[in-house]
């Protein structure tokens, strides 16, 4: 599976931005989508995620509320929609695809990961 992110900008505190991922190959498995993100100096975290069926989605605290993950398995696309934005949210963001064995909220339970897309958020 080849994962290819993309909509991250830069955006005052407040303001909100979409990012995409766009997932090719062997996109038919039952994959959870997540999102990570890594600031600077920082060490990846979990940031949501979304079952295959979109049946159970899981967000960390500091986003819930704010954040919102969708995905669109027609379209083999999984989106994060991120509105009421803060400085501690700028980070590179990476989506993410695995079949788990591992706690969702966990690095290591995704196989396939994109390149990342750079969210900055001035205050």
């Amino acid at each position: 599976v080849q994962l290819q992110a993309s909509g991250g900008g830069l955006v005052q505190a407040g303001g909100s931005l979409r990012l995409s991922c766009a997932a090719s190959g062997r996109t038919s498995s039952p994959l959870t989508m997540a999102w990570f993100r890594e600031a600077p100096g920082k060490v990846r975290e979990f940031v949501a995620r979304i079952t295959r069926s979109s049946d159970s989605v899981d967000y960390r605290n500091s986003v819930r509320g704010r954040f919102t993950i969708s995905r669109d398995n027609a379209k083999n696309t999984v989106s994060l929609q991120m509105n009421s934005q803060k400085p501690e949210d700028t980070a590179v963001y990476y989506c993410a695809a695995g079949s788990l064995g591992r706690p969702y909220y966990a690095a290591g339970a995704y196989e396939f990961w994109g390149q990342g897309t750079k969210v900055t958020v001035s205050s």
